[in-house]
C-alpha cells in the first residue's frame, strides 16, 4: 500500500488483532489501510462519545496551547480564524469569541458548512483532528490553500517517536485515529505544501506561511 500523504511505499509496522499499521518509508507517517477505516456512521458515533463540554475547565486547559498562540500572534480586530474539525464542543471557538476574535466553526459531522472551506483565514485551529484524516494529502492541501499570507495552521496531536512502545501506545487504539505523525512527517508536510516555517512544542505543531 502507498502512503496516503506522500504516496511512497510503506511496510508493515505493527499488527494486532483486528488492525494492522504501516509506516511510510519516506515521510514516516504511521497509518492503517483502508479496510480499517471506520464507516461514517461509526465514526460519528465515536465522536459523540467524546465529552467535549465547552465549560469544562480541563477541556479548556487542554486546548490552551492553541488559544494562547492565537492571542500571542493575532489581533482580534484584524484577523479571522477557522476552528477546523471542531467536534461536538467547539471550545476553541468559544474561548476566542469570548476574547472578541472573529472565528468560524467547521466540522464535517457537527458543523457542516462547506462554504467556509471557500474562504481564507489568518489562523486555522486543528485540535485533535489531523490523526483522523483519511486523505491527509488532500486535507493539508486544502488547509494550506485557506491560509492568508502570514497565517498559521495550529495543530494538536500526539506525535509518535521510536522511544514509545507502539504496541502499548494508547493513541493508536482509537478506531478513528488512522494516520499518526512523527516529527519527520511534519517536516515533509512543511516542504511539500510550501509552509515557510515549522515549530513543534510538545503536542502543538505550528505551520506558518
Amino acid at each position: 500500500m502507498k502512503c496516503p500523504l506522500c504516496f511512497s511505499s510503506a511496510y508493515l509496522f505493527h499488527s494486532q488483532p483486528g488492525r494492522e499499521y504501516l509506516e511510510c518509508t519516506n515521510c514516516k507517517g504511521v497509518f492503517v489501510a483502508k479496510e480499517y477505516f471506520p464507516d461514517p456512521v461509526s465514526e460519528k458515533e465515536r465522536y459523540l462519545t467524546h465529552n467535549n463540554d465547552v465549560d469544562d475547565p480541563r477541556y479548556r486547559k487542554f486546548v490552551s496551547p492553541i488559544v494562547e498562540s492565537v492571542i500571542k500572534n493575532f489581533d482580534p480586530q484584524e484577523h479571522v480564524g477557522l476552528d477546523f474539525g471542531a467536534g461536538t464542543g467547539p471550545v476553541i471557538t468559544k474561548l476566542l469569541l469570548d476574547l472578541q476574535y472573529k472565528v468560524f466553526t467547521y466540522d464535517p459531522f457537527f458543523f457542516p458548512f462547506p462554504e467556509l472551506l471557500q474562504g481564507t483565514y489568518d489562523f486555522i485551529a486543528c485540535c485533535e483532528v489531523i490523526e483522523h484524516f483519511q486523505n491527509p494529502a488532500k486535507e493539508f492541501q486544502l488547509l494550506r490553500s485557506m491560509l492568508r499570507p502570514g497565517g498559521q495552521l495550529l495543530c494538536m496531536t500526539h506525535i509518535y517517536h521510536p522511544g514509545i512502545p507502539f504496541g502499548n501506545w494508547y493513541y493508536k487504539n482509537d478506531p478513528t485515529h488512522i494516520f499518526m505523525f512523527q516529527e519527520e512527517t511534519f517536516h515533509f508536510v512543511r516542504e511539500k505544501f510550501k509552509f515557510r516555517d515549522l515549530k513543534i512544542r510538545d503536542r502543538l505543531i505550528t505551520l506558518s506561511v
